[in-house]
């Protein structure tokens, strides 16, 4: 009798574990959360955007150290004594501010270059056009601080000797360049967005390597999600910079 009750008490937990594991096996694994696995995407795709994120402040960086000089340039031809000087800054203004910038990059990547039969990169046509936009913005900014300067200064400076050239150099425009600051950083902030525009002509920033993700792996949602945090990010940072800039300066 006592070993009948053995028998059966070893049954009966041998069931008991083979029933345990057996559930345990039925039960589903547990999944990542959405927030786990969004960030595992987002790390996971960070080497191929960070390659974009170069292209796009190299490109951001020597369109606008060129379209600081451009803007000068056109600004000097606006306030100019000589009509046909000023002529030729309202027109270059007038064409930049009038046409879209995509119209703007693809005619000079595709239509100048089929014209004049030369191969232009994507590259040099982004770095192009984004220093024909910016400069002619940036040019009515320079223009507006100057005008914003007191007329007194110049004339005080004129009439110790000083010729309208150094005076201009080492009186107006540094004044000038303190109250345009929060333009300049304006434009400087939408320059850099309008990388992501440069991607119709193929430029590998990083707009154009998120599609290139989207059309591989269809995730287009989190793709760009990503994407535009790394913009605001970098929005934040230029931002910043110019603040700190801005208070030095005071």
């Amino acid at each position: 009798m006592g070993e009948t009750q053995v028998f059966v008490t070893g049954m009966t937990d041998l069931f008991q574990n083979i029933g345990y594991f057996a559930l345990a096996a039925a039960e589903p694994t547990k999944e990542p959360s959405v927030i786990g696995e969004f960030l595992q995407y987002a790390v996971s795709i960070s080497p191929r955007l960070f390659e974009g994120l170069k292209m796009t402040i190299a490109m951001t960086v020597c369109s606008l150290a060129l379209g600081i000089i451009v803007g000068l340039i056109a600004c000097f031809c606006s306030i100019s004594r000589f009509k046909i000087l000023n002529m030729i800054s309202g027109a270059y203004l007038s064409i930049i501010r009038g046409t879209p910038l995509m119209v703007q990059a693809t005619f000079i990547y595709f239509g100048l270059s089929a014209v004049l039969g030369i191969t232009i990169s994507s590259f040099v046509a982004s770095v192009i056009v984004l220093m024909l936009n910016s400069g002619a913005y940036l040019s009515e900014i320079f223009r507006s601080g100057i005008n914003a300067i007191n007329k007194g200064q110049m004339e005080a400076a004129r009439s110790l000797g000083l010729p309208h050239g150094v005076a201009m150099r080492k009186i107006i425009l540094p004044q000038a360049f303190r109250v345009v600051i929060p333009s300049v950083t304006n434009q400087f902030i939408i320059t850099l967005k309008d990388t992501s525009i440069l991607s119709v002509i193929g430029v590998a920033e990083m707009m154009r390597q998120s599609q290139q993700l989207v059309a591989n792996n269809f995730r287009a949602f989190e793709t760009y999600a990503i994407v535009a945090v790394w913009y605001y990010v970098l929005v934040i940072i230029l931002t910043k910079l110019f603040q700190l800039l801005e208070r030095r300066l005071k």
